[in-house]
C-alpha cells in the first residue's frame, strides 16, 4: 500500500467512525433511525402491551387445555416479537405481553378472537352464500350454519398448521400451508372432501367471523394431511398458518382488559448496562494498546466500528434486544477481540523468526484465518440452529449472536488488516512497535490430566450433590425463578405516581428482603398509580408481610393490594424446544469439526468439553443458589459458544503442528507445545470477555447481577477446560479409538 493511499484509507476510516458514531448516537431523519434509542427493546428493558384473556364457560378449563392454549398463543404472538410472553394467571386467565408496542387496540384487532375457527362448505356457484362479499364477514350465525350442516371442521380438529415450500409438477418452487388434522378431524375431513369433490364445492376457512381462505377441493383427503395453495409468498403462508393455529385453540377466550406496562427490570437496567459496556470497552481498549502497541490501536479502532455497526444493524434488522440479547453481544465482542489476539500472536511469532513487519502481517493473517473461521463458523452454526429451532428469548439471543459473529469476523479480518497495512505504509515499520514473541518453555499440561479430570469430576458431582440437598430442603434442585415455575403477581396502587427509578431504589429492595431473592420483576401500568410486582411464589405469611410493608412504608390502602398466582412464562414445550435446539446444535458442530479437522475425535473432544462446561456452571447455579430464569438459558448458550470457540483455537494449532512434527517428536509434547503457544490468547481473550461481564456485575441492578455472576463462572470454566482438558481428552480418545487415527 502506498503512503498516499494509506492516508486516504485512514481518513475514510475516521470519517466512517464519525458518521456511524453520529448515526448510532443520534440517528438519521426525524425518527432517529439507526440510533441506539430506536432499537426495539424487550419487556425486561422497555415494557409494552399486556392483554388478559379469560376462558369462556362456567367451569375452569383443565391444566392440559390451558397449557396447549398457552403454547399455541406463544407461537402466534411471536409474529409480533420473539420476546413476547404468554402465561397463566389464576385458574382461567391468560396474559399476553408484547414488548415495544403502545397500541393495545391494534394488537387486539390483529390478534383476533382465539378459538373461533371454522371450516365451512360453500357451493362453487355461490361462493358468497355464507359471508358478506363487501365486509368478508359472515351474515349467518354459527348456530344457523351448524343447523344447515355447513360446518365440517372446527379449530380443535386441526393439530397443526405450518408454512412449507414444495416443488410442483413443473419442478417450480411453491409455497403452501400444510395442515395436520387430529384423528377425529381426519375422519370428518375425509367425509367432507369426498362430498365436496363430488359436488364441486369448496371448503372455506373462517376465523373470527371473517373468511381467511377458500381453497378448492381437488381430491378426497383421507390421511389427515392437507395442503392449502394459492400463490402465497412465505410471509402470507406463515400468517395464514398462524391464524389457523390460534383459531384451533381448545379454549375459547374473551378479552378482560389490556394495559400498557413498563420495563420488568426497571429503567435502571438500561442505564447501568450502558455504563458497564462503556467502562468495559475503555478497559479493553487500554489493555489492547498496552499489550499490542500499534496493533492494539488498529484493533481498538476496528472494535469501535464494530460497536457502531452493531447498534445500527440491530435497528435495521428490527431485532428486539433483551438482557439475553446483551449476552449475545458480549460474547461477540469477546470473539471480536479474540480474533485480533490470535492474529497478533501469530504476527509476533513471525517477527520472532526474523521476518519483516510487512511479511509478518501477511503471514500472521494467513495462519490465523483457519482458527478464526472455524471458531466463528462453529458458533454461527449453533446460533442458526438456535434461531430456527428455539423459541422466545432463545431466538432473540441467536439473532444478536449471529449478527455479532458476522460483524466481528468482518472487522477483525478486513478492517483491522486494512488499518495495520495503512499504519505500516505511513511509516510505523519498527518491529518494536508491534512486539516480538518470546521463547516459551512448553508447559506439560497433559501429564496432569488425572488431576484435571479429577477436579472436573469432583466439581460436577458436587453440583449433583447440592441439587439433591436443595431438592430435599426446598422441593427444587435449583433456585427456579418465576419464569420457570411461576410465582406470585402482586398489584399495588400507590397514593402517588411513583417513577420507575424510585420504585427500583425504594420499593424493590424491601421486596427482595421479604423474598430473599433478587429476581423481582416490576411493571408500571401507564397512566395510573398501579405497579405490578412479580416474584417467586409467596406463602400466606410472606403475602401478609408484603401487604403490611406497603401499608406501613408507603401508606398504601390495603384494599388496593391484590395478588394472583401466575404460571411460568417458559412452557414445557419451550423447554423442550431449547433442549432440542442445543442437542441439534451440538451435533451440527460435531459434524463441522469432524469435516474440517478430518478426525472425529477432535469433534468429540470439543462436544465433551462443552458438556463439561455446562455441567460445571449448572453446579455453580446449584451451590450458589443463583436464580434460574430465562437468562439461565442465555447464560448456558453463551457458555456453549464461548467454550467451543476457545477449544477450536487450540485444536487448530494442534492440527498445524501435527502436520509439521518430526517422527521423533512425541505426540504429548506436540500437544503441550500447541497449548502453550495459544496460552496467551486463552488468557487475554478470557480476560477481556470477563471484564465486559464483570462491569455488568459491578454496575448492574440485582437481576443483572444474577445474570452476570454465573456468566463469569462460565468464562473461567471455558478457559480451564480448553487449556487443561481438551488436549488431554483428544489424546485419550486417540488411544481408546486408534483405528480412526489421522
Amino acid at each position: 500500500m502506498k503512503k498516499s493511499r494509506a492516508i486516504i484509507t485512514l481518513l475514510v476510516l475516521v470519517l466512517l467512525l464519525g458518521c456511524f458514531g453520529y448515526t448510532a448516537a443520534v440517528g438519521l431523519g426525524s425518527d432517529g433511525s439507526g440510533s441506539a434509542a430506536s432499537i426495539n427493546l424487550g419487556l425486561d428493558l422497555e415494557g409494552g402491551v399486556s392483554i388478559t384473556y379469560k376462558a369462556v364457560g362456567d367451569e375452569a378449563p383443565s391444566k392440559e387445555d390451558m397449557a396447549d392454549t398457552i403454547y399455541k398463543l406463544q407461537k402466534r404472538v411471536e409474529g409480533y416479537s420473539t420476546e413476547a410472553v404468554v402465561y397463566q394467571e389464576g385458574d382461567d386467565r391468560i396474559n399476553i405481553e408484547i414488548p415495544g408496542v403502545s397500541d393495545a387496540n391494534a394488537i387486539l384487532e390483529e390478534l383476533g378472537k382465539p378459538g373461533s375457527l371454522y371450516f365451512i362448505k360453500q357451493t362453487a356457484e355461490d361462493g358468497t352464500q355464507n359471508y358478506d362479499p363487501y365486509s368478508r364477514t359472515m351474515y349467518k350465525s354459527i348456530e344457523a350454519l351448524e343447523e344447515e350442516g355447513s360446518i365440517v371442521l372446527v379449530g380443535t380438529d386441526v393439530k397443526n398448521a405450518q408454512a412449507r415450500s414444495y416443488q410442483d409438477s413443473m419442478q417450480n418452487a411453491q409455497i403452501c400451508v400444510e395442515l395436520t388434522l387430529t384423528d377425529e378431524g381426519a375422519v370428518k375431513f375425509a367425509d367432507a372432501t369426498s362430498e365436496a369433490y363430488s359436488k364441486g364445492e369448496t371448503i372455506a376457512i373462517y376465523y373470527d367471523n371473517a373468511i381467511v381462505s377458500a381453497p378448492s377441493v381437488n381430491s378426497v383427503i383421507t390421511d389427515g394431511m392437507a395442503q392449502i395453495t394459492g400463490g402465497f409468498d412465505m410471509e402470507e403462508a406463515e400468517q395464514l398458518a398462524s391464524t389457523i393455529r390460534i383459531g384451533g385453540l381448545k379454549i375459547q377466550l374473551e378479552e378482560l382488559h389490556s394495559k400498557i406496562v413498563g420495563a420488568q427490570l426497571g429503567e435502571e437496567a438500561i442505564s447501568t448496562s450502558i455504563k458497564a459496556a462503556l467502562v468495559g470497552f475503555i478497559i479493553i481498549v487500554v489493555f489492547m494498546i498496552g499489550v499490542y502497541y500499534v496493533s492494539g490501536v488498529a484493533a481498538s479502532l476496528a472494535l469501535g466500528l464494530y460497536v457502531e455497526l452493531m447498534i445500527i444493524l440491530l435497528d435495521a434488522f428490527d431485532i428486539t434486544l433483551t438482557l439475553p440479547g446483551i449476552a449475545g453481544i458480549i460474547l461477540s465482542i469477546g470473539m471480536a477481540v479474540d480474533a485480533n489476539v490470535i492474529i497478533f500472536a501469530r504476527i509476533r511469532e513471525e517477527l520472532a523468526k526474523g521476518k519483516t513487519v510487512k511479511s509478518a502481517i501477511d503471514t500472521g493473517y494467513k495462519k490465523a484465518s483457519s482458527a478464526i473461521i472455524d471458531g466463528n463458523v462453529t458458533t454461527l452454526i449453533a446460533a442458526i440452529v438456535l434461531g430456527v429451532k428455539g423459541s422466545g428469548t432463545i431466538k432473540g439471543f441467536a439473532a444478536t449472536l449471529a449478527l455479532g459473529i458476522i460483524l466481528s469476523m468482518f472487522t477483525a479480518m478486513i478492517v483491522t488488516r486494512l488499518i495495520m497495512k495503512a499504519f505500516y505504509a505511513i511509516g510505523l515499520q519498527n518491529v518494536k512497535l508491534y512486539g516480538v514473541a518470546k521463547e516459551k518453555k512448553a508447559v506439560n499440561f497433559t501429564s496432569k490430566k488425572a488431576v484435571f479430570f479429577g477436579i472436573s469430576i469432583a466439581a460436577i458431582l458436587a453440583g449433583f450433590v447440592f441439587m439433591g440437598i436443595n431438592k430435599a430442603k426446598t422441593g427444587n434442585s435449583l433456585n427456579y425463578s418465576l419464569e420457570f415455575v411461576g410465582g406470585t403477581s402482586t398489584n399495588v396502587t400507590f397514593n402517588e405516581d411513583m417513577t420507575l427509578s424510585s420504585i427500583d431504589t425504594q420499593v424493590v429492595p424491601l421486596i427482595e428482603n421479604i423474598t430473599g431473592d433478587g429476581n423481582v420483576q416490576t411493571q408500571k401500568i401507564e397512566g395510573t398509580n398501579e405497579v405490578i410486582f412479580k416474584t417467586r411464589s409467596l406463602n400466606i405469611d410472606e403475602r401478609e408481610t408484603f401487604k403490611s410493608t406497603m401499608v406501613e412504608q408507603f401508606g398504601v390502602d390495603a384494599e388496593k393490594i391484590t395478588t394472583e398466582t401466575i404460571s411460568s412464562t417458559v412452557s414445557s414445550e419451550m423447554k423442550s424446544d431449547a433442549v432440542w435446539a442445543v442437542v441439534i446444535a451440538a451435533f451440527c458442530m460435531l459434524i463441522y469439526i469432524w469435516f474440517r479437522f478430518k478426525d472425529i475425535r477432535f469433534g468429540a473432544s470439543s462436544v465433551i468439553a462443552l458438556i463439561h462446561d455446562v455441567l460445571v456452571v449448572l453446579a455453580f447455579y446449584a451451590i450458589v443458589r443463583v436464580s434460574v430464569g430465562t437468562t439461565f438459558i442465555a447464560c448456558m448458550l453463551t457458555i456453549v459458544g464461548y467454550s467451543i470457540n476457545a477449544t477450536i483455537v487450540i485444536f487448530d494449532r494442534i492440527r498445524e503442528n501435527k502436520a509439521n512434527m518430526s517422527k521423533k517428536e512425541a505426540l504429548e509434547d506436540m500437544v503441550n507445545e500447541s497449548i502453550t503457544q495459544t496460552l496467551s490468547r486463552s488468557i487475554f481473550t478470557s480476560l477481556t470477555t470477563f471484564v465486559m461481564v464483570a462491569a455488568l456485575y459491578v454496575f448492574g441492578v440485582s437481576s443483572v447481577k444474577e445474570f452476570a455472576l454465573p456468566l463469569m463462572a462460565g468464562i473461567l470454566c471455558g478457559t480451564y477446560s480448553s487449556v487443561c482438558i481438551t488436549g488431554s481428552l483428544w489424546l485419550v480418545l486417540r488411544k481408546v479409538f486408534p483405528q480412526k487415527a489421522a
